[in-house]
């Protein structure tokens, strides 16, 4: 009996590559568009306790999870053995990357908008150099947020999404993102002292 291997090898359907996965699963989408929705629905409701509710929820989750990520989880990742700090990384990045800029966006919206309605924005002086600090320690964690440690989050994750990762640049790129969390917790203690203050004019 003749051997028809080669013939039902010419035969069979070609076996589809396996698909890449998206770098941000797309069912953490629905946070930000969650977050985008109630925010449109807070401002065009004319009515500040939505404002106040997003403006207070969102700072405290941004600047928990700021001094959590700085203060806790950032020093025990750098004793942590590479293989298990690349596992932990490829589960904690891609919802980093969508909730951390989700947070800020949400609080500093919110937050205009409620300075706006409440007049605050019109504080005259010396009070006024509170609202000026409140604006430059926004600018610093907006500035941290968006421009270091979220390329540091999606730098990490195009690495490791690699055949074989450049552990150097891995860790370059993490002890960049630990700093960045760091200063961001500093600076998010700095709000708390500042928006309290404002807060019993």
């Amino acid at each position: 009996m003749e051997d028809s291997g080669p013939v039902e090898s010419a035969l069979a359907p070609p076996v589809a590559a396996p698909r890449a996965e998206p770098l941000v699963p797309t069912r953490l989408l629905a946070v930000p568009a969650a977050a985008l929705a109630l925010l449109l629905a807070a401002i065009f409701s004319n009515t500040l306790w939505p404002l106040d509710f997003l403006h207070v929820a969102g700072g405290g989750l941004w600047t928990g999870i700021d001094l959590f990520m700085g203060f806790v989880v950032g020093p025990i990742m750098r004793r942590l053995e590479p293989p298990v700090r690349g596992a932990v990384m490829r589960r904690l990045m891609p919802k980093m990357m969508v909730v951390m800029p989700t947070l800020a966006l949400t609080t500093m919206t919110a937050g205009w908008q409620l300075a706006r309605k409440l007049g605050i924005l019109d504080t005259p002086y010396p009070r006024h150099w509170w609202l000026v600090a409140s604006f430059v320690i926004v600018a610093v964690l907006a500035l941290t947020a968006f421009a270091v440690l979220l390329p540091a989050n999606v730098g990490v994750l195009l690495e490791l999404r690699k055949e074989q990762p450049d552990g150097q640049r891995i860790q370059r790129l993490m002890s960049r993102y630990t700093v960045c969390t760091a200063i961001q917790g500093c600076m998010q203690i700095a709000t708390l002292v500042v928006m309290t203050r404002i807060a019993t004019f």
